[in-house]
């Protein structure tokens, strides 16, 4: 077998498919930066204040790293998904689960899970990344090692599991005082 049969072949980034999936984040990242600032509004005054407030500056650091990456691969966001970020977030900062922002109500449930779900979501980028990533993915170094860092990607998809577990945390020691009578 000569030398060039024995060579993995490189994989390229499907860029028609991968930056369509990343704009669609960075829209539901734009949007979670809201709906955690909503929830810090909701939880303001009590002991878990500091968390949103926390979880919205992580959120929104994370968001502004998508960019970048997006930029990375050469890359603008689309104009028609960026308004339509814009627009969700502008309904995000009603926040239509608990307009009234109370605590004991099931539209503060149905926030922290909607939170929840955001940050699943997230999870689920930073895991699909990190496979495509050549360390992930085991593939050669291509675009992706310039613009996929593994080291970053990992840390990324463990901050967003802690990010779900500070948020479960919340909505269990909260429930009690809104599914039970006091």
């Amino acid at each position: 077998m000569t030398a060039a049969a024995n060579r993995i072949p490189v994989r390229q980034l499907d860029l028609d498919t991968l930056l369509p999936y990343l704009d669609l984040h960075l829209v539901g990242a734009t949007n979670g930066v809201r709906l955690f600032r909503a929830a810090g509004l909701s939880w303001a005054g009590t002991p878990y204040e500091e968390d949103f407030t926390r979880l919205r500056q992580e959120i929104s650091e994370e968001r502004t790293f998508l960019k970048r990456l997006i930029k990375a691969l050469g890359h603008r966001p689309s104009l028609v998904k960026m308004t339509l970020a814009r627009v969700l977030s502008v309904i995000a900062d009603l926040d239509p689960l608990n307009p009234k922002r109370r605590k004991a109500s099931a539209g503060a449930q149905l926030e922290l899970e909607a939170l929840q779900s955001l940050l699943k979501g997230k999870e689920a980028l930073w895991s699909t990344l990190l496979a495509l990533s050549p360390a992930g993915s085991g593939q050669q170094a291509n675009m992706a090692e310039t613009v996929l860092n593994t080291p970053v990607l990992e840390r990324l998809l463990e901050a967003s599991k802690r990010q779900q577990d500070t948020v479960a945390r919340v909505m269990t020691e909260t429930a009690s005082a809104r599914f039970l009578q006091q």
